[in-house]
Protein backbone atom coordinates (compact mmCIF):
# COMPACT_ATOMS: atom_id res chain seq x y z
CA UNK A 1 0.00 0.00 0.00
CA UNK A 2 3.02 2.58 1.38
CA UNK A 3 4.92 1.98 -2.58
CA UNK A 4 1.39 2.38 -4.37
CA UNK A 5 0.85 5.45 -2.89
CA UNK A 6 4.06 7.20 -3.20
CA UNK A 7 4.03 5.88 -6.88
CA UNK A 8 1.26 7.40 -7.37
CA UNK A 9 2.05 10.59 -6.34
CA UNK A 10 5.58 10.79 -7.54
CA UNK A 11 3.93 10.38 -11.01
CA UNK A 12 1.24 13.08 -10.11
CA UNK A 13 4.03 15.40 -9.57
CA UNK A 14 5.37 15.04 -13.16
CA UNK A 15 2.10 15.34 -14.76
CA UNK A 16 1.56 18.21 -12.84
CA UNK A 17 4.40 19.90 -14.05
CA UNK A 18 4.13 18.79 -17.26
CA UNK A 19 0.59 21.05 -17.66
CA UNK A 20 2.05 23.69 -16.04
CA UNK A 21 5.12 23.97 -18.66
CA UNK A 22 1.84 24.00 -21.24
CA UNK A 23 0.30 26.68 -19.41
CA UNK A 24 3.47 28.64 -19.17
CA UNK A 25 3.64 28.65 -23.24
CA UNK A 26 0.32 29.27 -24.09
CA UNK A 27 -0.35 32.55 -25.66
CA UNK A 28 -3.13 33.81 -23.19
CA UNK A 29 -3.02 31.36 -19.61
CA UNK A 30 -6.82 32.40 -18.57
CA UNK A 31 -7.96 31.31 -21.89
CA UNK A 32 -5.59 28.23 -22.29
CA UNK A 33 -6.69 27.42 -18.74
CA UNK A 34 -10.62 28.29 -19.61
CA UNK A 35 -10.31 25.69 -22.37
CA UNK A 36 -8.05 22.73 -20.10
CA UNK A 37 -10.64 22.66 -17.94
CA UNK A 38 -13.89 22.38 -20.25
CA UNK A 39 -12.09 19.41 -22.32
CA UNK A 40 -11.29 18.05 -18.54
CA UNK A 41 -15.05 18.15 -17.11
CA UNK A 42 -16.14 16.54 -20.72
CA UNK A 43 -13.52 13.68 -20.50
CA UNK A 44 -14.27 12.96 -17.09
CA UNK A 45 -18.15 13.27 -17.11
CA UNK A 46 -19.04 9.59 -18.21
CA UNK A 47 -16.68 8.51 -15.29
CA UNK A 48 -18.32 10.68 -13.04
CA UNK A 49 -21.64 9.46 -14.05
CA UNK A 50 -21.12 6.22 -13.57
CA UNK A 51 -19.61 6.69 -9.94
CA UNK A 52 -22.83 8.91 -9.12
CA UNK A 53 -25.30 6.54 -10.21
CA UNK A 54 -22.81 3.10 -8.85
CA UNK A 55 -21.99 4.01 -6.07
CA UNK A 56 -24.21 7.00 -4.82
CA UNK A 57 -22.28 9.03 -3.07
CA UNK A 58 -23.68 11.01 0.19
CA UNK A 59 -23.48 14.18 -1.64
CA UNK A 60 -25.89 15.41 1.52
CA UNK A 61 -23.22 15.22 4.26
CA UNK A 62 -20.23 16.14 1.91
CA UNK A 63 -21.74 19.47 0.19
CA UNK A 64 -20.03 21.49 2.05
CA UNK A 65 -16.58 20.56 1.28
CA UNK A 66 -17.04 20.01 -2.28
CA UNK A 67 -18.50 23.92 -2.68
CA UNK A 68 -15.41 24.86 -0.88
CA UNK A 69 -12.89 22.38 -2.51
CA UNK A 70 -14.90 24.06 -6.11
CA UNK A 71 -14.11 27.89 -4.44
CA UNK A 72 -10.66 27.41 -3.29
CA UNK A 73 -9.33 24.91 -6.57
CA UNK A 74 -11.38 27.92 -8.73
CA UNK A 75 -9.34 30.62 -6.97
CA UNK A 76 -5.97 28.71 -7.64
CA UNK A 77 -6.38 28.26 -11.20
CA UNK A 78 -6.97 31.93 -11.84
CA UNK A 79 -3.59 32.98 -9.47
CA UNK A 80 -1.92 30.32 -11.73
CA UNK A 81 -3.10 31.98 -14.44
CA UNK A 82 -1.86 35.46 -13.37
CA UNK A 83 1.91 33.86 -11.91
CA UNK A 84 2.68 32.70 -15.34
CA UNK A 85 1.58 35.81 -17.10
CA UNK A 86 4.42 37.78 -14.88
CA UNK A 87 7.11 35.32 -14.59
CA UNK A 88 9.20 32.26 -15.55
CA UNK A 89 8.02 28.81 -14.66
CA UNK A 90 11.37 28.07 -13.08
CA UNK A 91 10.64 30.96 -10.82
CA UNK A 92 7.53 30.57 -9.83
CA UNK A 93 6.83 26.50 -9.99
CA UNK A 94 8.93 25.89 -6.96
CA UNK A 95 7.56 28.63 -5.13
CA UNK A 96 4.23 28.39 -5.17
CA UNK A 97 4.47 24.42 -4.74
CA UNK A 98 7.33 24.70 -1.83
CA UNK A 99 4.50 26.96 0.36
CA UNK A 100 2.35 23.60 0.91
CA UNK A 101 4.90 21.22 2.23
CA UNK A 102 5.10 24.21 4.75
CA UNK A 103 2.07 24.21 5.63
CA UNK A 104 -0.05 21.11 5.12
CA UNK A 105 1.45 18.96 7.96
CA UNK A 106 1.15 21.75 10.39
CA UNK A 107 -2.45 21.87 9.49
CA UNK A 108 -2.34 18.14 9.20
CA UNK A 109 -1.47 17.30 12.32
CA UNK A 110 -3.57 20.60 14.00
CA UNK A 111 -6.75 20.03 12.42
CA UNK A 112 -6.71 16.42 11.25
CA UNK A 113 -5.33 15.01 14.28
CA UNK A 114 -2.68 12.81 12.06
CA UNK A 115 0.61 12.26 13.25
CA UNK A 116 4.10 12.93 12.20
CA UNK A 117 7.79 11.74 12.79
CA UNK A 118 10.58 13.41 13.37
CA UNK A 119 12.25 12.10 10.76
CA UNK A 120 9.72 12.92 8.69
CA UNK A 121 9.72 16.37 9.65
CA UNK A 122 13.69 16.60 8.88
CA UNK A 123 12.39 15.35 5.50
CA UNK A 124 9.91 18.37 5.17
CA UNK A 125 12.44 20.61 6.08
CA UNK A 126 15.02 19.47 3.50
CA UNK A 127 12.49 19.41 0.98
CA UNK A 128 11.28 23.08 2.03
CA UNK A 129 14.57 24.54 2.15
CA UNK A 130 15.76 23.00 -1.52
CA UNK A 131 11.98 24.60 -3.28
CA UNK A 132 13.27 27.64 -1.35
CA UNK A 133 16.37 27.83 -2.63
CA UNK A 134 15.26 27.23 -5.95
CA UNK A 135 13.19 30.01 -5.93
CA UNK A 136 15.61 32.58 -4.40
CA UNK A 137 13.78 33.27 -1.39
CA UNK A 138 16.91 34.39 -0.38
CA UNK A 139 16.62 38.23 -2.05
CA UNK A 140 15.22 40.56 0.21
CA UNK A 141 12.68 41.75 -2.46
CA UNK A 142 9.12 40.08 -2.89
CA UNK A 143 8.25 40.97 -6.50
CA UNK A 144 4.75 40.44 -7.44
CA UNK A 145 5.44 36.82 -9.55
CA UNK A 146 6.55 35.85 -5.73
CA UNK A 147 3.91 37.22 -4.00
CA UNK A 148 1.04 35.50 -6.36
CA UNK A 149 3.13 32.56 -6.33
CA UNK A 150 3.23 32.53 -2.22
CA UNK A 151 -1.08 32.85 -2.97
CA UNK A 152 -1.18 29.93 -4.81
CA UNK A 153 1.04 27.74 -2.43
CA UNK A 154 -1.22 28.92 -0.11
CA UNK A 155 -4.63 28.34 -1.82
CA UNK A 156 -2.88 24.72 -2.67
CA UNK A 157 -2.71 24.12 1.21
CA UNK A 158 -6.73 24.72 1.24
CA UNK A 159 -8.06 22.60 -1.15
CA UNK A 160 -5.39 19.81 -0.01
CA UNK A 161 -7.10 19.98 3.17
CA UNK A 162 -10.28 20.32 2.19
CA UNK A 163 -10.36 17.55 -0.26
CA UNK A 164 -8.62 15.04 2.60
CA UNK A 165 -12.26 15.44 4.15
CA UNK A 166 -14.40 15.51 1.28
CA UNK A 167 -12.95 11.78 0.03
CA UNK A 168 -14.99 10.67 3.07
CA UNK A 169 -18.33 11.53 1.17
CA UNK A 170 -17.14 11.49 -2.34
CA UNK A 171 -14.75 9.45 -4.63
CA UNK A 172 -11.74 11.01 -6.14
CA UNK A 173 -13.37 10.82 -9.63
CA UNK A 174 -16.60 12.59 -8.35
CA UNK A 175 -14.46 15.41 -6.29
CA UNK A 176 -12.24 16.40 -9.60
CA UNK A 177 -14.77 16.66 -11.77
CA UNK A 178 -16.90 19.16 -9.03
CA UNK A 179 -13.17 20.86 -8.71
CA UNK A 180 -12.67 21.32 -12.55
CA UNK A 181 -16.41 22.73 -12.98
CA UNK A 182 -15.31 25.02 -10.25
CA UNK A 183 -12.33 26.02 -12.42
CA UNK A 184 -14.28 26.69 -15.27
CA UNK A 185 -16.87 29.15 -13.74
CA UNK A 186 -14.16 31.10 -12.21
CA UNK A 187 -12.63 31.50 -15.08
CA UNK A 188 -15.28 32.03 -17.89
CA UNK A 189 -15.73 35.86 -16.80
CA UNK A 190 -12.27 36.72 -17.77
CA UNK A 191 -12.10 34.25 -20.78
CA UNK A 192 -14.87 35.21 -22.36
CA UNK A 193 -13.84 39.09 -22.02
CA UNK A 194 -10.65 38.33 -23.42
CA UNK A 195 -11.18 38.43 -26.98
CA UNK A 196 -8.82 35.52 -27.22
CA UNK A 197 -10.37 32.62 -27.71
CA UNK A 198 -9.99 31.97 -31.13
CA UNK A 199 -6.41 32.42 -31.82
CA UNK A 200 -5.77 30.53 -28.74
CA UNK A 201 -7.40 27.36 -29.66
CA UNK A 202 -6.37 27.52 -33.28
CA UNK A 203 -2.34 27.82 -31.69
CA UNK A 204 -2.17 25.74 -28.59
CA UNK A 205 -5.35 22.87 -29.64
CA UNK A 206 -3.17 19.73 -29.34
CA UNK A 207 -1.73 21.30 -25.30
CA UNK A 208 -4.49 22.19 -24.52
CA UNK A 209 -6.61 19.05 -25.43
CA UNK A 210 -3.70 16.78 -23.35
CA UNK A 211 -3.52 19.60 -20.91
CA UNK A 212 -7.24 19.16 -20.47
CA UNK A 213 -6.70 15.08 -19.89
CA UNK A 214 -3.36 15.30 -17.50
CA UNK A 215 -4.34 17.87 -14.93
CA UNK A 216 -7.22 16.68 -14.13
CA UNK A 217 -5.75 12.91 -14.10
CA UNK A 218 -2.29 13.91 -12.24
CA UNK A 219 -5.43 15.41 -9.22
CA UNK A 220 -6.94 12.50 -9.60
CA UNK A 221 -4.08 9.96 -8.56
CA UNK A 222 -2.71 12.13 -5.75
CA UNK A 223 -6.26 11.60 -4.23
CA UNK A 224 -6.16 7.95 -4.82
CA UNK A 225 -2.85 8.35 -2.79
CA UNK A 226 -4.85 10.46 -0.02
CA UNK A 227 -6.81 7.48 0.54
CA UNK A 228 -3.96 4.90 1.73
CA UNK A 229 -2.10 7.73 3.20
CA UNK A 230 -1.99 10.41 5.72
CA UNK A 231 -2.34 13.93 3.71
CA UNK A 232 0.82 15.04 5.92
CA UNK A 233 3.47 12.25 4.32
CA UNK A 234 2.32 12.96 0.94
CA UNK A 235 1.54 16.18 0.32
CA UNK A 236 5.24 16.88 0.54
CA UNK A 237 6.28 14.18 -1.45
CA UNK A 238 3.95 15.50 -4.10
CA UNK A 239 6.17 18.57 -4.30
CA UNK A 240 9.15 16.36 -7.01
CA UNK A 241 7.30 17.80 -8.95
CA UNK A 242 9.08 21.36 -8.10
CA UNK A 243 12.56 19.39 -9.75
CA UNK A 244 10.82 18.20 -13.03
CA UNK A 245 9.09 21.98 -13.65
CA UNK A 246 12.98 23.52 -12.92
CA UNK A 247 14.25 21.24 -15.32
CA UNK A 248 11.74 21.65 -17.80
CA UNK A 249 12.35 25.94 -17.39
CA UNK A 250 16.19 25.16 -17.60
CA UNK A 251 16.44 22.94 -20.88
CA UNK A 252 13.12 23.14 -22.70
CA UNK A 253 12.29 27.25 -21.90
CA UNK A 254 16.26 28.20 -21.69
CA UNK A 255 15.18 30.07 -18.45
CA UNK A 256 18.16 32.00 -16.51
CA UNK A 257 19.50 28.96 -13.89
CA UNK A 258 22.37 28.81 -11.70
CA UNK A 259 24.36 25.86 -9.93
CA UNK A 260 22.44 26.07 -6.62
CA UNK A 261 19.48 24.64 -8.89
CA UNK A 262 20.95 21.82 -8.93
CA UNK A 263 21.78 21.59 -5.41
CA UNK A 264 18.24 22.24 -4.61
CA UNK A 265 17.17 19.30 -6.40
CA UNK A 266 19.32 17.29 -4.46
CA UNK A 267 18.15 18.76 -1.04
CA UNK A 268 14.18 18.03 -2.44
CA UNK A 269 14.99 14.53 -3.93
CA UNK A 270 16.78 13.73 -0.27
CA UNK A 271 13.81 15.07 1.66
CA UNK A 272 11.52 12.85 0.26
CA UNK A 273 13.74 9.87 0.32
CA UNK A 274 13.93 11.02 4.01
CA UNK A 275 10.19 11.38 4.72
CA UNK A 276 9.13 8.02 2.64
CA UNK A 277 10.22 5.17 5.18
Amino acid sequence: MFSTAVLLVILSGLIHSIWNLFTKKSLNKVVFLWFCQITAVLIFLPLTIHEVIGKSPDFQMGWLFIVLSMLLHGVYVLLLAKVYTLGDLSQAYPIMRGISPLLVPIFAVLILNEHLKFIGWVGIVSIVFGILLIGGLKRKALNQTMVYAIAVGVMITGYTLVDKYALHYVSAITLNEFSNVGNLLVLSWVALRSGAIRKEWQVNWPTIILGGALAPAGYILFLKALELMPVSQLAPMREIGTVFGTIFGVFLLKEPQGKSRIIASIFITAGIIVLAP
